[in-house]
């Protein structure tokens, strides 16, 4: 009996990189289609993998989609223009009409996929920003209906991802499962090429994660280190690797079936204690000084998942720290930061 096989829209992205890797840890074989638009050409480990295909071509191209999901059984959608903050702020519309047509040619490929062909279901990557309004927390699945829509356009065409889900199973009974991965942290972040100058400081955001961000500046000497806002704002930094097998979790899982899941780390931290650590880690007992610049109009400032129905129904807990992630992570951006890639 040959392998199952998955489709993997957005596969060369940053948490799609971890996603190919998890599904060829498991057996199963990948195909990965990626435009490259946001790196460029990035060397993966499992590039020779004998069972690993990448196409490039655009995940928005319904017919391309289509013709490579029909020989797959399971298909993670990806694919979206997607980055930090700024990014959010500077490719409001893009993000919004970009994002639309790669998830609407997906689900039209997948329907196909699956009335003509073996496709079973498609796990959709929603998003934390889909609670970009909550006002209460932990924000645990189902409340994204309850509070109002993310303001941001970003967020709200997360949250329309999900009602794609949810309308393709409705109208053509295509299978589904939900995620949302929460503040991802890995290695593989490097500087988008539709990069526009955004300044923070005297040093040029990435237009990344705030991870990278704030490591780029402090390995560049910033002090004292400026960070978006005061500083107090939650989130949950989760590892990439946790969330891809998360993710493969909630694809294999028969209980995930037409369901959504949170995907994150217990542990809450402020942006100040992720930046006093990432200081002390690179200029040793130096002082740690910060100064505030005005927030993105979209800097949420609690970001606090449930993570019970995900560790009940899935058995899956994010257990990497934010120490263990920043061990593997920091070592990688400040030699992207020295060859010139952030």
């Amino acid at each position: 009996m040959s392998a199952e096989r998955v489709l993997v829209t957005g596969s060369a992205g940053f948490i799609g990189g971890y996603v190919v890797e998890e599904l060829l840890r498991r057996g199963y074989e990948v195909a990965g289609v990626d435009n490259l638009s946001k790196y460029g050409l990035v060397h993966k480990s499992y590039d020779d993998d004998p069972r690993y295909t990448l196409v490039v071509g655009d995940a928005a191209d319904g017919a391309l989609l289509t013709e490579l999901a029909v020989d797959c059984d399971h298909l993670i959608a990806g694919a979206a223009m997607i980055g930090g903050i700024s990014y959010f702020h500077t490719f409001a519309y893009d993000l919004l009409a970009s994002n639309e047509r790669i998830i609407a040619a997906t689900c039209d490929a997948a329907i196909t996929a699956h009335r003509e062909a073996k496709l079973r279901k498609v796990t959709y990557l929603s998003s934390s920003m889909v609670y970009e309004s909550a006002t209460s927390w932990p924000s645990a699945e189902g409340q994204q209906l309850e509070v109002p829509p993310p303001v941001s356009s970003y967020g709200f065409q997360k949250l329309a991802v999900e009602y794609f889900a949810r309308a393709a199973h409705q109208q053509y009974d295509l299978p589904f499962t939900i995620v949302r991965p929460f503040n991802c942290v890995g290695t593989g972040e490097m500087r988008a090429l539709t990069d526009v100058e955004v300044m923070s400081g005297n040093v040029k955001l990435a237009m990344s994660h705030v991870v990278p961000d704030l490591i780029q500046k402090i390995v560049k000497g910033q002090d004292p280190l400026h960070i978006l806002g005061d500083g107090n704002q939650v989130r949950h930094y989760t590892y990439a690797g946790d969330l891809a097998r998360g993710i493969v979790d909630a694809m294999e899982h028969p209980d995930a079936l037409n369901d959504d899941f949170n995907l994150s780390t217990a542990r809450s931290t402020t942006v100040s204690e992720l930046a006093e650590n990432l200081y002390h880690r690179l200029r040793g007992d130096e002082p740690f000084r910060i100064v505030s610049d005005p927030p993105f109009v979209h800097d949420v400032q609690m970001r606090v998942p449930s993570i019970e129905k995900a560790r009940a129904v899935l058995g899956f807990e994010a257990t990497t720290t934010l120490d263990e992630m920043l061990d593997e992570v920091v070592p990688w951006v400040v030699d992207a930061v020295a060859a010139g890639l952030i």
